[in-house]
C-alpha cells in the first residue's frame, strides 16, 4: 500500500477520474436505459407470468371444485337410481307374491269346487245305487214273504188295520 501511495500521481488519477466519468455518462446515455428497460420488462414478465400462474392456480381450485360437485351430484343421482331400482324390484316382487297367491287361492278355490262336484255326483251315484240295492231287497224279500196266499192275505189285512180313516 505504501508503494501506491509514493507512486500516486495527480495527472493519471485525473485522466482516470475523467475517463470513469465519461464512461459512466455514455452508460448512463446509451446503456443504462436499455439495460433499466430491460429489466423492467423481465419484472413485468415474471410478474405477469405470476399473475397467470396464480390464476391458472386459481382456475384448476375451480376446476377441481366443479369436479368434486360433479362427482357428488353423481354418486347422488346413483344413489338415488340405485334406490328407485330396489324399489322397482321389491314393488315387483311384491306383485308377482301377491299375483301368486291370488292365483293359488283361485286354483284352490277351483279344485274345492271340483272336489265338491265330484262329490256330489259321487253321492247321487250312491244314492242311485243304494235305491236300486233297496228295492231289489225289497222285491226278493217281498218274492219270499209273499210267496204263498196265506201270507199275502195275513199281511194285508194287518196294513190295513194300521191304515185309520179319517
Amino acid at each position: 500500500m505504501e508503494k501506491l501511495i509514493n507512486d500516486f500521481s495527480f495527472g493519471l488519477f485525473f485522466y482516470q477520474a475523467a475517463i470513469l466519468i465519461i464512461l459512466l455518462i455514455l452508460l448512463a446515455k446509451f446503456a443504462w436505459k436499455p439495460i433499466m428497460t430491460a429489466i423492467t420488462e423481465r419484472e413485468e414478465g415474471i410478474a405477469k407470468a405470476i399473475a397467470a400462474a396464480e390464476a391458472a392456480r386459481k382456475e384448476m381450485q375451480n376446476l377441481q371444485a366443479d369436479n368434486q360437485r360433479i362427482l357428488q351430484e353423481a354418486r347422488a343421482e346413483r344413489d338415488a337410481m340405485l334406490k328407485e331400482a330396489r324399489e322397482i324390484k321389491e314393488k315387483m316382487i311384491a306383485d308377482a307374491k301377491a299375483e301368486a297367491v291370488a292365483q293359488g287361492d283361485k286354483m284352490i278355490q277351483q279344485a274345492k269346487a271340483a272336489i265338491e262336484s265330484e262329490k256330489s255326483a259321487a253321492m247321487a251315484e250312491m244314492k242311485a245305487q243304494v235305491a236300486g240295492l233297496s228295492l231289489e231287497i225289497a222285491e226278493k224279500i217281498l218274492k219270499n214273504e209273499l210267496s204263498s196266499r196265506e201270507t199275502q192275505t195275513e199281511m194285508i189285512g194287518k196294513m190295513l188295520g194300521e191304515v185309520t180313516l179319517n
